[in-house]
């Protein structure tokens, strides 16, 4: 039997809009105020375990990275680091707030097509007020029959989500860039995973493919969905 998918669930940052390059261009800008201190992978691997370490608590967004950086900042120069680096990561967290939130190609004429036939639920997670000004500043929310924030994407979050915004997992497909966080966790919830991949990709979000996974499919761009759904049913 054709699967009756009436549920698609849509990751936000670097599947919706640009993220991970705001962030690298952010990492950049903070390696070059630490040069005279450290090396760049040494210093790229401390902030990677402190943004670990602090996304448990701040999320994954703008904030926890800017404490992060300070963190990070203040180790690699044992509790030395000068004021105005401080001063200058933290302009550096400011400007990411103040920057444009541009949809990604095919994605406002992919969630045109899609709406009204299934129901459109935007699943992001992250530091609540960093996702809910991009949200808003994307222009795509009128597109989404729901918007959920979430700490983390897990098979729970999953399960708990597609039921509560359509009927169950079985019948609901998720989309997004990660791996690790928005097509493993929803397979293992029961739900489809469509993988779009992004040019770049976060460590933290690094996984292998499933393999032998029929609810598993990959496609090269957003606006293949309406193609993939069609095939699958």
């Amino acid at each position: 039997m054709p699967p009756n998918i009436t549920t698609l669930g849509f990751d936000a940052d670097d599947t919706l809009w640009h993220d991970a390059h705001d962030f690298r261009l952010t990492e950049d800008r903070f390696v070059s105020l630490l040069t005279d201190y450290t090396d760049r992978l040494p210093l790229e691997e401390h902030l990677l375990a402190a943004q670990r370490r602090n996304g448990l608590h701040y999320g994954h967004g703008v904030r926890g990275f800017t404490l992060s950086m300070i963190e990070t900042a203040i180790e690699v120069t044992s509790g030395k680091v000068p004021a105005d680096v401080i001063a200058e990561i933290l302009e550096a967290g400011r400007d990411m707030l103040s920057r444009p939130v541009a949809p990604l190609p095919h994605v406002e004429e992919t969630l045109k097509t899609l709406r009204g036939a299934y129901r459109l639920v935007l699943i992001t997670e992250g530091d609540l007020f960093d996702q809910q000004r991009k949200v808003t500043a994307s222009g795509l929310d009128a597109w989404f029959d729901a918007v959920e924030i979430v700490a983390e994407k897990s098979v729970p979050t999953y399960r708990t989500l597609f039921s509560r915004h359509g009927s169950g997992p079985a019948e609901a497909m998720m989309i997004g860039n990660s791996l690790k966080s928005d097509i493993l966790p929803a397979l293992e919830a029961g739900a489809f995973g469509a993988h779009v991949p992004y040019h770049a990709t976060w460590t933290r979000d690094e996984a292998a493919e499933p393999q032998g996974a029929d609810r598993f499919h990959r496609i090269d761009h957003i606006g293949k969905v309406p193609q993939l759904l069609a095939r699958l049913g």
